[in-house]
This record gives structure tokens, C-alpha cells and sequence, in this order.
């Protein structure tokens, strides 16, 4: 079963969560005093309205007329009951996913590279960079630039640069110009943090150019949550009060908290991060104040993290392979409010075949986490004889990332 919404029930307002966390955030530090900054400090890296939205206290903050219209090219996007899914596992659960693939990029990432891209352009800023890891950010922030005439540089991880030459094809389509980070070292498979490194730089040396940030900080997240807003009424359409469990993979946090976060104010429902163990920041790594980079150029932001100069294995889930976590998602889980959970690329895939086999859509490499977790909660509910309602974003599609399931078909795969 498809439940979708009509055009005209579209939300219009994104959901903050900051007025209803568990906690407070800590603020972030100056890289080189170490005291918290206030915008000022951000304003030549971040246009004043994204600015705005990362300290915002308001409850609901207005989507700009001309985000919404580029939105509605691919939005609401529809949520599906996995019944298929169900049937192979034999369990007593539903299982609903919203199929965020539907973008033009094939992921959830053009939600917030509109926004951004509107807001520097209402501020007269010409051009943007960005790093991206798989390329699923890139792609969305070329999509986006190309929307509002702003010229688009992406730093795009090594090792991902290799595996994934269709993604770079894609942002060239959209005209972004894309280079393989770290820039100066062509041995070295890369990392996002390296990748940040690279893309702050650049647009630290351009009187034009700001940067350009996909996940981890408090405006991207809020810019998600039209996900969680949308799944909210399709649930109420199928039936469904509310979730038991909700699910979504986990780098930075932006897909995991789109849907997420307006589950935070209801009792009874969880909220679950799956994150690859090669890259466990949530359920390994400490928390603390790190930079967001590997150079140190960025503010220190309170997170988990497994340290700023680490370098993850290159696994196929590039969008993955990030050292910290966002700010609001490691405050969630730090207060309990949200587990974590980690598996290896293997037992990953394993999920995305059985997912394809049943359902019919070839998952990406980070969203074969979610399913890995969801279908683990379907089988514990078999196990108990439960009804459980479990809810999770496919956040992207792997039409992109083949050679990573030929990988694993033919054994090449290794954890």
C-alpha cells in the first residue's frame, strides 16, 4: 500500500526541535580561542538566514515560497507499507518506509541543499562549495545551485571519487565542478573531514563563495524535517496513531533526524541510529568537543565523535564514513532518548538484497543500515509475538552504487 499526499498538504513550516530537546546544546567553540561563538563568527562561511536557523528558538520556522516551489517537482514523497517485506520475514510487524529516492538526485539531500542555495542566493552570494562523500550530497547541491544560477565546486572524497564515477557524471551534468579530496595527496583514499577541509578552504579564499554543509548542523537537520512532517499525516491516512519504532541510517544525522525529529515529542516511540561498524561514532565513539575537520578550520561542535584526524575504511556507504555526528542526534542519544546500533557492510547488504528481492528497489549502501536495523526489530517482534509498527527512511536509491552490490555478489566485498 502507497499513501500519498496532495500538493496542497505539503508542510510549510519545518519543526525545530530545539525548544523540546531533552537537553540543551552545548554551544559551538571558536577554533582557536575556545569560546562559544555567536553568528558574527559564522557569517563568512553561512548566509545570516541559515545563521538564524541554527540557533532559532521558534518552534516552526516558515519554508520560503521559492523552496517550496522547487520542492514540488518530486514532494510529498510517498510512504509505503513493506508488506512484501513482512511476508518474508514471516512477522507480525508493519513496516512503512518513506521512499526518499524519489528526488531528483535519488536521495533526501536536495531537501536542505534548496533551502541553502536559495538562502546564499538571497544574500547576492554567486557560488558555493561543498564536499560530499558517496555523492549524494554533491549531486543534490548541484541540483540545487543549478536552480538558482549559483555556480557549485564539490570536493568529493577519493576513495568515493573511484568507486562512484556515475555520481560525479551527475554533478557535472548540473554544471558543478568536482575534484577528488584530499587535493594534495593522491594516494590517500580520503574522508569527509578531509573533504571539509578542502571545501573550507576554497571557500575561505573567495570573496564569492560560501560554504555549503549536507549534514551534521542544526539548519540542515530542520530543513529534513518535512520528512517526518509528511510521514506523520500518510501514517494517520494508513491507520497508524503512531510508530513503536523509528529508524533511519546514520553519518552525519540528517536523514535519520528528518524523520525523526518530530517523533521526539511522543511518548512511546524510539528512535533508533544505524551506523556502520567500521565507522561506530555513536556506539564507540566519546563525547566531547572536536572540530568538524580534519585541519581544525571548523568550530568545535559537542558530539560524539571518534576523533577529528580519523580515517575510515572505504566502504561502499561513503555518506557514511564521517568521525562525529550532529550535535542534536548525539544529545539524543547521550540523554537516552535515542539507541544506536552498528553493523558491517556484509550483514548490510544481506539486508538490501532481501529488501530488493521482496520489494523491488535496489537500496543505496547507507540505507541498507536502516533496513539491516528494521528488519532485525521485525524479527524480534516475530520472536515475541508482538504487534510492533516500525517506520524507517529509504533514503536513497543504489541505481548509482552497482558496483558495490557486484562487489558483493561476487565476493569481493570485505568487512
Amino acid at each position: 500500500m502507497r499513501y500519498i499526499l496532495d500538493q496542497d498538504h505539503m508542510p510549510t513550516a519545518w519543526f525545530n526541535v530545539l525548544p523540546v530537546m531533552p537537553e540543551p546544546l552545548q554551544p559551538p567553540l571558536h577554533p582557536e580561542t575556545r569560546e562559544p561563538i555567536g553568528p558574527d563568527a559564522l557569517a563568512p562561511l553561512f548566509p545570516m538566514g541559515l545563521i538564524l536557523q541554527e540557533v532559532s528558538a521558534e518552534p516552526w520556522i516558515d519554508i520560503p515560497g521559492e523552496v517550496l516551489d522547487v520542492l514540488r517537482l518530486w514532494r510529498p514523497t510517498p510512504l509505503v507499507r513493506a508488506e512484501r517485506l513482512e511476508r518474508s520475514l514471516g512477522t507480525p510487524a508493519r513496516i512503512y518506509f518513506k521512499d526518499e529516492s524519489l528526488s531528483p538526485a535519488g536521495s533526501h539531500k536536495p531537501n536542505t541543499a534548496v533551502a541553502q542555495a536559495f538562502y546564499n542566493r538571497q544574500e547576492g552570494v554567486a557560488r558555493l562549495s561543498t564536499e560530499t562523500g558517496a555523492g549524494q550530497w554533491g549531486s543534490a547541491l548541484a541540483f540545487a545551485c543549478r536552480q538558482f544560477e549559483l555556480e557549485c565546486k564539490v570536493f568529493m572524497v577519493r576513495a568515493s571519487y573511484g568507486q562512484k564515477p556515475y555520481r560525479r557524471v551527475l554533478m557535472e551534468t548540473w554544471g558543478a565542478d568536482v575534484v577528488p579530496s584530499p587535493v594534495d595527496d593522491p594516494d590517500h583514499p580520503g574522508s569527509l573531514g578531509l573533504a571539509i577541509s578542502d571545501a573550507v578552504r576554497d571557500a575561505a579564499s573567495r570573496d564569492d563563495t560560501h560554504y555549503s554543509l549536507g549534514s551534521v548542523l542544526n539548519h540542515v537537520l530542520l530543513h529534513q524535517t518535512i520528512i517526518g512532517l509528511e510521514a506523520k499525516e500518510q501514517l494517520a491516512l494508513a491507520g497508524e496513531a503512531q510508530p513503536d519504532v523509528v529508524v533511519g541510517c546514520c553519518g552525519g544525522g540528517s536523514n535519520l533526524a528528518g524523520l525523526a525529529l518530530p517523533f521526539v515529542p511522543n511518548d512511546g516511540v524510539r528512535l533508533v541510529a544505524a551506523e556502520p561498524s567500521s565507522c561506530p561514532t555513536l556506539t564507540e565513539g566519546r563525547f566531547d568537543y572536536d572540530f568538524g575537520d580534519t585541519a581544525g578550520l571548523t568550530p568545535l561542535l559537542a558530539m560524539y565523535t571518534l576523533g577529528h584526524d580519523f580515517v575510515p575504511p572505504p566502504i561502499h556507504a561513503g555518506g557514511l564514513r564521517y568521525h562525529g555526528d550532529a550535535p542534536i542526534i548525539s544529545s539524543l542519544v547521550r540523554s537516552g532518548r535515542m539507541d544506536a546500533v552498528a553493523y558491517p557492510q556484509g550483514k548490510t547488504f544481506e539486508a538490501a538484497i532481501q529488501f530488493a528481492n521482496t520489494e523491488g528497489k535496489i537500496p543505496a549502501p547507507e540505507t541498507g543500515h536502516a533496513i539491516r536495523a528494521v528488519i532485525d526489530e521485525a524479527l524480534a517482534a516475530k520472536e515475541l509475538g508482538e504487534e510492533r509498527v516500525i517506520l524507517f527512511n529509504f533514503s536513497g536509491h543504489g541505481l548509482l552504487d552497482l558496483s558495490a552490490y557486484d562487489d558483493y555478489l561476487h565476493g569481493r566485498l570485505l568487512d
